[in-house]
């Protein structure tokens, strides 16, 4: 009876496991909702934008206390 009950709790091999895994996986992404080519590009874009914006600004900064630092330090 011992027996029985050790190869009921036992845990599936890894290949099947990681085969499960994947499986689910990809019934998972059949199930999801990809967006429209157009709404990508656009949200690519408004992303590029704001990045591009945030590096203009943190570069601005970063020159503005370079200058600060010239002038404290005399050079």
């Amino acid at each position: 009876m011992a027996n029985a009950t050790k190869s009921k709790n036992k845990k599936p091999n890894w290949f099947r496991r990681v085969g499960a895994k994947f499986k689910e996986t990809f019934s998972e992404l059949k199930r999801v909702t990809w967006p429209k080519f157009g709404t990508v590009l656009k949200t690519t874009g408004v992303v590029l934008v704001i990045v591009a914006a945030f590096l203009a600004i943190i570069t601005g900064v970063d020159k503005l206390l370079l200058k600060l630092l010239d002038v404290i330090s005399g050079s």
